[in-house]
């Protein structure tokens, strides 16, 4: 069963997700993102998430990335569960 990408935004501190992919409107922060390591299969793990979700800190492959909305929305992701690997 194939879920639908999902936001960054929707997902709690705490909470691991994988990155898919960007979305279409990606444009300009394509290769941005690309480069900060936020490549297709990357696991991530919401650190921090300000009041109003606008920058949300992430840590992947040994660093943390804070993102603005505009990059955060640009990425395609996938919840993890705890279960899931």
């Amino acid at each position: 069963m194939t879920q639908e990408p999902a936001s960054l935004k929707e997902m709690k501190v705490g909470e691991r997700g994988r990155v898919l992919g960007l979305q279409a409107g990606a444009g300009s922060y394509r290769k941005k993102l690309l480069s900060m390591g936020l490549t297709p299969g990357a696991v991530f793990t919401v650190q921090r998430m300000a009041p109003m979700g606008d920058p949300v800190e992430i840590a992947l492959r040994g660093f943390r990335l804070t993102l603005r909305k505009a990059e955060a929305d640009a990425l395609a992701i996938e919840p993890l569960r705890e279960d899931a690997q």
